[in-house]
């Protein structure tokens, strides 16, 4: 059985953690990126991992791109559909284009993805789809309308994907991390996290990517297999469903 597993934002924060895990896994990994090439560049030298550039806001790159993976590395038997923007704003400053870019992205990149791995994975009888959604698709997040939509709708597509991949043996589900420590929290003032956002946190502290890799690497197991169209809830109990 291939053991080959595409990360999409697989590069940097959470993709990088979950990248670096497969491959601890015995996965053949390719990390999807979408412009930054000098991290790019930086995370092949230090893991060994494969790295391919394209947006997953294009379905003809993804297609492509897809195509590439499996000329260079396999079938594809693991896919995590990873990558994500943030275009934040109220409702009634939000532009159009800022609602576009994050569907695109954030929900349009999962059928992006999704659809040229699935026939392969349907004929093998095998395969895992795996997406990172959000707390915030959960529970919702001022001045994030469009995110969270986006990442509500990730769910949506995991439980009725998951009902068409399970007699074919491939799972579909979703992790939905909370707080995490990554760069992008690196930057919020030590007064707003000590009083606003660890309060919020039952466990007390921020989520490390490394915890939602494991997550990953379960649910791409042979282990998982009797799991599918579910979501794991990573976020310290701050919200719990």
């Amino acid at each position: 059985m291939s053991k080959v597993a595409i990360v999409t934002g697989g590069t940097r924060g959470i993709g990088a953690a979950i990248s670096t895990a497969l491959k601890a896994a015995g996965y053949t990994v390719a990390a999807v990126y979408a412009g930054n090439d000098e991290a790019a560049k930086a995370f092949t030298a230090e893991t060994g991992i494969a790295t391919y550039k394209w947006s997953v806001a294009d379905y003809d790159a993804c297609a492509a791109g897809v195509a590439q993976v499996e000329a260079d590395l396999g079938p594809v038997a693991v896919l995590v559909n990873n990558a994500g923007i943030t275009r934040d704003a109220p409702f009634h400053k939000m532009t159009r284009q800022q609602w576009t870019e994050v569907m695109d992205t954030n929900l349009s990149g999962l059928f992006n993805m999704t659809h040229p791995v699935w026939p392969g994975m349907r004929e093998r009888k095998f395969g895992r789809v795996i997406s990172i959604s959000s707390i915030n698709g959960q529970k919702g997040q001022f001045a994030q309308t469009n995110y969270a939509a986006a990442k509500a709708g990730d769910l949506g597509f995991t439980k009725a994907l998951a009902q068409e991949g399970a007699r074919a043996g491939v799972t579909v589900n979703a992790i939905c991390p909370g707080y995490i420590n990554t760069e992008m929290m690196s930057t919020i003032p030590e007064k707003v996290m000590n009083e606003v956002i660890l309060p919020q946190i039952p466990v007390g502290r921020l989520g490390e990517a490394e915890e939602i890799a494991r997550c990953v690497v379960f649910l791409a197991s042979d282990d998982a297999g009797f799991i599918t169209g579910s979501t794991i809830s990573a976020n310290g109990g701050q919200y719990m469903v």
